[in-house]
């Protein structure tokens, strides 16, 4: 089984001749063993073959081209123009006929189309080519009786024949008498060439349709890079038109209604759902956007997606009559999987520090307290999504989930935990890739996409006052991938792996609608550019940074950060003011690795006093911040000059910038330092490069890449894996250190067999070469000195149709153990000599087959 990693995102799609990506071939041949899978069901009715015909001869039926599509990565979703750019007629390149049976499949084409099919189809197993050669297929009439004879051919040994008479969304009523007017089925009546009778007649007919559509909404490597380079794109960018609502003056914002706010997510949901053709409309996967108290139960139940209400407005929908404290939104793709939802929040989570701890005001008290239980719930879903992702239980993630949410809870100064918790509900629903909802339960969940929610309804007022202040919602869409492993013993464990699809959206974001938080926020300003600030004096500041936190939950956010001889000044757009004095420092610590490329992190150890002074977001369990400064830019380049100097100069708190190298960082700094250094790569291309968001995808969901070769495992089949191949599928072999490398020469032996008999491989003539190989090995190691002692490669290639397994058993059963230890297989390469052909006009691949030992 050749596993590779998942076609990379940013690189051309697999859509054309030599374009497949690596990791295209076992993904195909997936595709092509699920839907061979339809044909081994226990089913009186199963079919014995799926035909599948494209262009004119089955009057360009949508269903068969959207069979051949998932089979050829969507060769025939090219437009014209593409095809008028090979030179030949479309009827020429869609004169294609495919009949996959449960073990072979037998492919009709032409001379000038089968080299743009070959790469493609070149790795099915007992692939049977028809086809004729250049010089018969320019004589028109003998072309077409080929065909015929072809079709005749492949149909022979069938007795019922499944056909993809409908594609998804369109389903119509099967007609087999439509199928008998078919032009090529038509022609099967022909005498003399024909198949002696009607189609119909000889062969029982049955729309495969339905069971096809199950195979498509599966989630493969292909379909994921569809989803992320497509999809996401596309609902990230609603998201961005979601915000820009809110980028306006503050009395303009107070008058936003939840319909002019939800807008974006309304037309791109209803106008999609139209030309999708899904009826379902569950309030589960509706958009929605309802302000303060107007997000009750009720109105999240009833799931109207119209934003009917232009009288609820931001100004309007707290507590008797106040400005709202906050909103619950959700968006959800119309055609595909991806859905969350969020709680955002009108008004400061924080008092910015201005040199005392005064007690925080009451009006920001009741947001910071709604923010903290938003932020529990938000780890509650995030500690339920990893729970599922290694049990598949829903039971046991909602148990991990409700707990969390508790634990979280517990830590706050609330009147009302018991009535929160009450007030509770967590879910999982798994969803295809066509944004249906399916069963949980089912044996092909794992390959869709699940979105897991939690919901505190009509939370009552916090400071113990009257009325409800609205519910708080958070929902992530993600995709797990588990592969099974077979451990030494012989037991099966599974290794999983996930990844939040939609992490990216924002999580924490908030907006300064009072008049007295926005004062506050501009008088800390002025407090600190003024001559006696409490943190001392001006450095230089006033240029982008970016700001993170210990809180997992949490991105960094972008802002202007101001230096000061006693702390530092971060102003952000929708949170204000960030004051971090020294006197709420442990220690304070600069990385940059000795390298003007490397992002330059200042890491801050702060006292819990500063918590009421940060975001809610930034609280994490550790207290810890990193300011990331990016190489070549001016915040950068001025820090080196003004602020590096003084600081690392004692300071009145007896804090001083202390400078550590790579090994003086904990695994958490680690973490956030790559993540940073993740985005300064992404957003700094190369001359001449464009900046693409497929490119930003790395830095924005830090997990992808290893999640995606994961994935390229576990999707493709469910056989158990070698627990000592595990970590070479995954690509996390041991790298040799750099030094070893140097001494390291490798010598290459070459095994090639001749086939002078029946046999294409002779399993014991290859078990004597290897005990022969082995013993010349330690021969010459004696002789040589550890120096220039080298390593031995063994290159095993083989002629014809030896299968994979019968190589690998003749070293595995060798009868000398001490020669089945020493030979590790690392790769297999499959060479095709796609014109080696045994029979005229029938072409079966005949394959070279390398091994590296």
């Amino acid at each position: 089984m050749d596993v590779y990693p998942p076609h990379r995102l940013g690189l051309p799609r697999a859509r054309s001749p030599g374009g497949l990506g690596r990791g295209s071939s076992s993904v195909s041949c997936s595709r092509l063993r699920q839907v061979q899978s339809i044909l081994t069901q226990s089913s009186k009715s199963q079919p014995d073959g799926i035909l599948c015909i494209l262009g004119i001869d089955s009057r360009y039926n949508e269903g068969c081209r959207e069979l051949a599509n998932y089979l050829l990565f969507g060769l025939y979703n090219q437009n014209t123009s593409d095809f008028e750019k090979t030179g030949f007629s479309e009827e020429v390149l869609d004169d294609v006929i495919i009949l996959i049976k449960s073990d072979s499949i037998h492919l009709y084409c032409n001379p000038v189309n089968y080299r743009y099919l070959l790469p493609y189809v070149a790795h099915w197993r007992n692939l049977h080519f028809h086809c004729m050669t250049e010089n018969e297929y320019e004589d028109e009439e003998a072309a077409e009786e080929f065909k015929i004879a072809s079709f005749v051919d492949m149909v022979r040994d069938c007795s019922r024949i499944g056909i993809p008479y409908s594609s998804q969304g369109h389903l119509q009523i099967f007609d087999m008498f439509v199928v008998e007017k078919w032009p090529i089925v038509q022609a099967f009546a022909l005498e003399g060439i024909g198949g002696d009778g009607f189609f119909t007649m000889k062969y029982e007919l049955q729309d495969v349709s339905l069971s096809l559509w199950n195979v498509y909404s599966k989630m493969d490597p292909l379909s994921l890079e569809s989803l992320l380079s497509e999809d996401l794109v596309a609902f990230e960018r609603q998201w961005t038109s979601f915000f820009a609502n809110f980028d306006t003056e503050i009395p303009f914002l107070l008058e936003l209604s939840e319909s002019q706010a939800g807008e974006p997510f309304r037309s791109y949901f209803s106008h999609g759902m139209i030309s999708s053709h899904i009826t379902e409309n569950s309030p589960n996967r509706q958009p929605f956007v309802l302000f303060g108290n107007h997000s009750t139960r009720e109105n999240l139940d009833a799931g109207n997606f119209n934003f009917p209400s232009e009288g609820h407005l931001v100004r309007s929908t707290g507590p008797n009559g106040s400005f709202a404290k906050h909103m619950v939104v959700q968006c959800v793709s119309p055609k595909g999987p991806l859905a969350c939802s969020r709680t955002y929040f009108f008004g400061a989570t924080h008092v910015p520090y201005l040199g005392d701890d005064n007690k925080l005001p009451k009006k920001t008290e009741q947001i910071r307290l709604l923010s903290q239980v938003y932020a529990a719930v938000v780890e509650a879903v995030l500690a339920g999504i990893a729970c599922y992702t290694k049990t598949s239980s829903l039971t046991k993630a909602r148990e991990v989930a409700g707990q969390t949410l508790g634990s979280g809870l517990d830590s706050l100064e609330l009147q009302f935990k018991a009535v929160l918790r009450s007030k509770m509900t967590f879910h999982i629903h798994s969803v295809n890739n066509q944004g249906r909802i399916v069963s949980l339960d089912g044996e092909d969940s794992l390959y869709f996409v699940k979105t897991a929610c939690m919901t505190v309804y009509d939370i009552p007022d916090l400071l113990g006052g009257r009325g409800c202040l609205g519910s708080v919602v958070f929902s992530e869409s993600f995709l797990t991938s588990q592969i099974f492993v077979k451990e030494k013993d012989g037991a099966v464990t599974t290794e999983t792996s996930s990844i939040i699809l939609t992490a990216a959206i924002p999580r924490f974001c908030s907006w300064l609608v009072e008049d007295n938080e926005v004062k506050l926020s501009e008088k800390t300003q002025q407090v600190v550019k003024g001559d006696e600030c409490f943190l001392g004096t001006f450095l230089t500041g006033g240029e982008g940074a970016y700001l993170y936190s210990s809180n997992p939950q949490s991105w960094p956010e972008e802002g202007k950060v101001h230096f000061f001889s006693g702390g530092l000044l971060f102003s952000h757009r929708h949170h204000g003011s960030v004051v971090i004095s020294k006197d709420h420092m442990n220690s304070i610590s600069f990385y940059d690795g000795d390298s003007t490329s490397i992002v330059a992190a200042l890491l801050i150890d702060f006292r819990s006093s500063l918590l009421p002074h940060l975001p809610v977001h930034f609280h994490g369990s550790s207290n810890f911040l990193m300011i990331a400064l990016f190489p070549k830019s001016k915040i950068y380049q001025a820090f080196y000059s003004e602020v590096f100097s003084p600081w690392q100069q004692q300071a009145k708190s007896g804090l001083s910038l202390k400078v550590i190298q790579e090994d003086g960082l904990s695994v958490e700094q680690k973490r956030l330092h790559s993540s940073a250094q993740k985005l300064f790569n992404v957003l700094s291309p190369a001359a001449g490069e464009k900046r693409s968001p497929l490119k930003l995808l790395p830095a924005r969901l830090p997990e992808l890449d290893r999640f995606l070769q994961h994935f390229a495992v576990g999707s493709i089949s469910q056989e158990p894996v070698m627990r000592t191949h595990l970590p070479v599928l995954l690509q996390q072999a041991e790298i040799t250190p750099a030094h070893r490398v140097e001494h390291d020469k490798v010598q290459w032996m070459v095994y090639r067999q001749i086939m002078d008999s029946s046999e294409c491989f002779h399993a014991a003539h290859f078990q004597r070469y290897l005990s022969n190989a082995l013993e010349a090995q330690q021969n010459r190691s004696a002789r040589q000195s550890a120096y220039i002692r080298k390593k031995t490669r063994l290159l095993v290639v083989l002629q014809g149709y030896t299968d994979v397994i019968d190589v690998v058993q003749a070293l595995q059963t060798h009868p000398d153990s001490n020669v089945k230890s020493s030979f590790t297989i690392g790769a297999i390469t499959v060479c095709v000599e796609p014109l080696s052909c045994y029979m005229e006009h029938r072409y079966i691949l005949r394959t070279h087959r390398m091994w590296c030992v």
